[in-house]
């Protein structure tokens, strides 16, 4: 298998940690990118060093903050003058709000989608030229079951999924002809710290308008871990397995990859399975069944 320079965003913790670790075991030079690595990150930093270091496989640590321009473009620059390329970028960076949606502002909805969803537009952007100069390239866009469905007090979170997904695939259809392909991975219910730093509404007069239903959030928070079998909790390493396949992958990547906790299904993959047929007549329809 050919080493490929990996860029993955939302490293610090999580799936984007997972990720890392796994590629650099498969050999791949990965490049980790996160927040404040000379500060509240440093220790993480100085953990994924060490254990690539003991793999004997190349590893590097950048600052970046996908939620700022200048962040985005410093780091993918530092990339792209040590290796001379970018072969895959995962976009893992996200926040997870859990709340009233009535009650998050629209500068609270917009802090959001700085991450969440123009943290991606910003880095696919910066690492895109060198892409299609290549003419070969992976995007791989860490989403949600929720960018295919909604529950009450997820609908932002759920929105700013939505939007990744739509933006994904289009970036699929439209990066065809250039040898890049742009996949999904939607992972479902895994015990991650997304829950515990779930970025809080900022209307109180809406909150105390909801009453009894404004505790609700706070509910499923504190029970969160609860619906997991203690004596056989998820593994999510399954998710950075998926995407290390994905990377591995030398034919054309399904769109979308369903990834699940062992024993539970809510039916994803059967949305998956019933709107491709749907996208796909559109697009021939249209005439442009070539970008398929």
């Amino acid at each position: 298998m050919r080493s490929k320079v990996v860029v993955v965003t939302g490293a610090s913790s999580g799936f984007g940690k997972l990720t890392v670790l796994e590629l650099v075991r498969q050999g791949h030079t990965v490049v980790a990118t996160m927040r404040d690595i000379d500060g509240r990150n440093s220790t993480v930093r100085d953990e994924l060093i060490e254990t690539a270091k003991a793999d004997g496989n190349p590893l590097q640590v950048l600052e970046m903050d996908v939620a700022s321009d200048a962040s985005v473009a410093a780091a993918i620059a530092s990339v792209i003058a040590q290796h001379g390329r970018i072969d895959v970028l995962v976009n893992n960076a996200g926040l997870m709000p859990i709340g009233v949606t009535e009650a998050y502002t629209t500068a609270d909805v917009e802090r959001l989608f700085a991450v969440n969803v123009f943290g991606a537009v910003r880095t696919d952007r910066a690492v895109l030229p060198h892409m299609r100069a290549a003419g070969s390239g992976l995007l791989v866009q860490v989403t949600s079951l929720m960018g295919r469905f909604t529950i009450p007090f997820f609908g932002v979170y759920a929105a700013s999924k939505f939007a990744l997904e739509a933006l994904v695939e289009t970036y699929r259809y439209e990066l065809s002809s250039f040898g890049i392909d742009s996949v999904i991975v939607e992972p479902g219910p895994f015990p991650s710290n997304l829950i515990a730093s779930s970025p809080q509404p900022s209307d109180s007069a809406v909150l105390a308008a909801y009453g009894e239903v404004a505790a609700i959030p706070g509910q499923i928070k504190a029970h969160a871990d609860q619906q997991f079998d203690p004596a056989n909790p998820p593994r999510p390493q399954l998710v950075a397995d998926a995407i290390a396949k994905l990377v591995a992958a030398t034919e054309r990547r399904p769109l979308r990859t369903v990834v699940m906790p062992e024993g539970l299904d809510y039916g994803v993959q059967h949305i998956n399975d019933a709107v491709a047929p749907i996208q796909n007549g559109v697009l021939k329809a249209m005439g442009m069944e070539a970008m398929i």
